[in-house]
């Protein structure tokens, strides 16, 4: 399929963050662009108010008249959306272009010079901060974001030249789509067993990711993992790049860069963790082999102010801190307790956090418990199914039995916001990918008058 000859644009589940960043591009193409998703979001309103239909009834009857003719009609779906649903039902049996939103990347990718990054975790804040850093400095680049970023206050950039930035997802296997120049892979950790089933085809996926690379391309690895050849970088230990001399000055993060031959002193990170300078090391080494200036490489780094979600802050006040992270693997959850805890040392720390999948809590429950036990005071939310059905016998608990000491409890959305209001604590992290986020307006006014 020809871009140019795409004029009709349908996204079913057009509320993804990913699907809304297509829903964006095409429109912004001239093409006509409607889509539906069964849940209306502050992401949903917000493509509504740039002009984009969309419906949350999962009903055919407008689409007989308005898409009967199929020329120039591009339908997309992502893999979430249940089979049995009417709208993609109807498509699939009328004979439209069906395409995933990872063959739609594949095929926005062709003949651009793209810039890939790869990860279970890790990978969304990185590839923000490769466009951050490229559009900043006036390189460009085309972006398409696994999250809001905050310095743009969208989820896909356009640009004016052949460079694309595009977060490749490992979920069922999407990244396969993609022949990078530049390859990013954060982490390969066990996840989305759901669709893999085991680690060894969780690493053996990322393996064939990274052997995808055109001729001649370029691939930056964390030190330590499963894959042979590219560049190796770290921010914990020594690798052909990696960060030293990690500080923290009047509550900021400052390293310097060192590898392949370049140097970079005193530079600033707007994120905390030791996990976001590593992001920074790997999006500094892909922005060094574009040939950008090391000086305005830094001097972008200090402007990043992340991605929304990912350790945002909500309420900074003297008395009372609050911040999001869409943490939702025990590994993430890991780094993102140990940055607060790094800049909140003499803090009682209250940790929030919603399970996201049965299947997820089920594998990696004593990691879950591990990570949590780092909490003074740990609330438990009722697991988010997201797209799958309950499995017996899992539920939240099975993690808080394995919570060793601290204060621990499970709760309601309903009976956790009462007991904020009456708590009121100190140092609030919310952590979770489902609709966790509904809370934080509702806990940014209780924090914000504590």
């Amino acid at each position: 399929m020809e871009l140019d000859s795409i004029k009709k644009v349908y996204l079913i589940g057009i509320g993804g963050i990913g699907m809304s960043g297509l829903a964006r591009y095409f429109h912004k193409r001239g093409c006509q662009v409607s889509g539906y998703d069964r849940t209306r979001t502050a992401l949903t309103d917000s493509l509504v108010e740039e002009n984009i239909s969309i419906s949350f009834i999962d009903d055919t009857s407008e689409l007989v008249s308005a898409w009967a003719d199929k020329e120039n009609i591009l339908v997309i779906y992502t893999p979430a959306i249940p089979r049995e649903s009417r709208i993609l039902n109807y498509f699939k049996d009328g004979g439209y272009i069906l395409k995933k939103r990872s063959e739609v990347l594949g095929i926005i990718s062709r003949g651009m010079f793209t810039i890939a990054v790869a990860g279970t975790h890790g990978k969304t804040t990185t590839s923000t901060m490769v466009a951050h850093i490229l559009k900043h400095t006036g390189y460009d680049c085309t972006a398409f974001l696994g999250g809001i970023s905050s310095n743009f206050n969208t989820n896909v950039l356009f640009g004016e030249n052949n460079v694309m930035v595009v977060e490749a997802d490992e979920y069922d296997r999407s990244f396969l789509t993609l022949h990078p120049d530049i390859a990013i892979v954060t982490s390969m950790d066990a996840d989305h067993l759901d669709i893999y089933g085991t680690d060894d085809q969780v690493k053996e996926s990322f393996r064939l990711f990274a052997s995808q690379l055109k001729e001649g391309g370029k691939l930056i690895h964390k030190k330590g993992l499963a894959l042979t050849g590219g560049l190796t970088y770290s921010a914990s230990e020594q690798a052909e790049s990696y960060a030293h001399n990690v500080r923290v000055e009047n509550g900021q993060f400052f390293f310097d860069f060192s590898g392949n031959g370049n140097a970079i002193s005193d530079i600033a990170m707007p994120l905390p963790g030791l996990h976001n300078i590593e992001n920074a090391v790997a999006a500094i080494q892909a922005a060094l082999y574009l040939e950008i200036p090391a000086e305005d490489i830094k001097t972008a780094i200090a402007d990043f102010r992340g991605v929304k979600r990912r350790f945002e802050y909500v309420v900074r006040a003297e008395k009372s801190v609050y911040i999001d992270d869409y943490a939702h693997h025990p590994e993430e959850l890991r780094a993102c307790i140990s940055a607060v805890k790094t800049l909140y040392p003499d803090k009682t720390l209250t940790v929030i956090f919603q399970p996201h999948l049965y299947s997820r809590t089920r594998d990696f429950a004593p990691g879950f418990a591990e990570a949590l036990g780092m909490a003074d005071e740990l609330i438990l939310l009722d697991i988010y199914p997201a797209r799958e059905l309950p499995i017996e016998g899992v539920t939240s608990r099975i993690i808080l039995d394995e919570v060793e000491g601290g204060l621990k409890m499970l709760c309601s959305m309903e009976e956790c916001l009462h007991y904020i209001s009456i708590r009121k604590p100190e140092l609030l992290l919310t952590v979770g990918a489902g609709d966790i986020d509904t809370m934080v307006g509702p806990l940014k006014e209780m924090m914000s008058h504590a």
